[in-house]
């Protein structure tokens, strides 16, 4: 099967993306849109605020975010790389009490004849029926960035999302209709950095969630440790793990039915991983994965400091206003800066 190619361009060579950011930076940069510095032309961004007043976090399409920016939670610092931020309490989307400053790809680009759920709007792996109907058949995620802070405060430290950030993400659209076995809206992976107060270094790693229905009780995360440990790690890694602030980055790069994954940094190297998409990744999964299911990519900031309480893994009951000044005094945000998010075809595996 011959896989098709995204519908858009990427930058390269010297007019690549770190090129582009490097004259960004030699600007000034309050008036250079992020857009201007990353190629932006197939993402549309959700932030934690409710400007128009419909209860739903805002977001920019295509179209809007080439000449947006917003001064607290999307903008270019001084060296033209790309800020995102969001505090613990704000308006969030459906079916999840955190709040997000993050991208969502639109291989459709600008053309909204092609629905956001579409397959022509989203990708599949090759073993699904008909995937030759989707926008592309794999992907590559590229990043680079460094987490600048994670919020400080919460309720239940024994939370396993508590001073967390999730940075990048595949996500799988969500249909009414599941007898298929798909369609549950899950993520395959959540790439997340948490840090506890108090510890010099954070961790780095990556959840994958059993594709199973919400009702389901072995619908979980499997937590798999790149730096530092894992969402289980609550003793500081010491020089294993990542500070704040400290660059790292990953390569989420999908081929053919095979997720394989490149993280680095500078400091300690090279960690290569992989998980197939459509065999389960053990006995409680679904069987065949994520094989039935349109996907695609997000990346920025998912805060996963929730001010919801109830316990369990997810409602660390974190403190927060709703008061942004307030909230970034007090610590009750996560924030990271990207110097490089590239879209592209997947590759196959060296």
């Amino acid at each position: 099967m011959t896989t098709r190619r995204f519908r858009h361009a990427i930058l390269a060579g010297a007019a690549g993306a770190l090129g582009i950011i490097g004259a960004a930076a030699a600007q000034d940069t309050a008036t250079v849109l992020p857009a201007q510095a990353f190629d932006l032309s197939h993402w549309k961004i959700t932030l934690p605020i409710d400007e128009n007043g419909d209860r739903k976090p805002d977001e920019k399409s295509v179209s809007e975010i080439a000449n947006y920016q917003h001064s607290d939670f999307f903008y270019l610092n001084e060296d033209g790389h790309l800020v995102f931020a969001s505090p613990n309490k704000a308006t969030t989307t459906a079916n999840t009490s955190n709040t997000r400053s993050e991208l969502r790809q639109m291989i459709r680009g600008s053309n909204t004849r092609i629905g956001t759920h579409d397959p022509g709007n989203n990708f599949a792996v090759e073993a699904r029926r008909s995937s030759d109907m989707f926008g592309a058949i794999g992907g590559r995620l590229e990043a680079t960035l460094r987490v600048d802070h994670v919020a400080v405060n919460a309720g239940d430290p024994t939370a396993r999302a508590a001073y967390s950030v999730v940075v990048g993400q595949i996500h799988a659209v969500k249909f009414d209709d599941t007898r298929s076995g798909f369609g549950y809206g899950n993520e395959p992976i959540k790439i997340y950095y948490k840090k506890f107060p108090g510890h010099e270094y954070g961790t780095v790693f990556w959840n994958y969630e059993r594709n199973l229905a919400k009702d389901n009780p072995d619908r979980n995360d499997l937590s798999v440790p790149v730096f530092g440990g894992n969402w289980d790690t609550t003793e500081d890694p010491g020089e294993a793990g990542i500070r704040l602030g400290e660059e790292f980055s990953y390569t989420i790069n999908v081929h053919r039915n095979t997720m394989y994954l490149t993280f680095h940094n500078e400091r300690l190297g090279t960690v290569v991983q992989s998980r197939s998409l459509v065999r389960g990744a053990d006995a409680m999964d679904n069987p065949y994965a994520y094989g039935g299911d349109s996907l695609y990519f997000k990346a920025g900031v998912y805060n996963q400091c929730s001010t919801q309480t109830g316990g369990g893994n997810w409602y660390a009951g974190c403190a927060g206003t709703g008061d942004w000044e307030i909230d970034k005094a007090n610590g009750d945000y996560a924030q990271a800066t990207f110097s490089r998010i590239v879209l592209s075809d997947s590759v196959a595996p060296e």
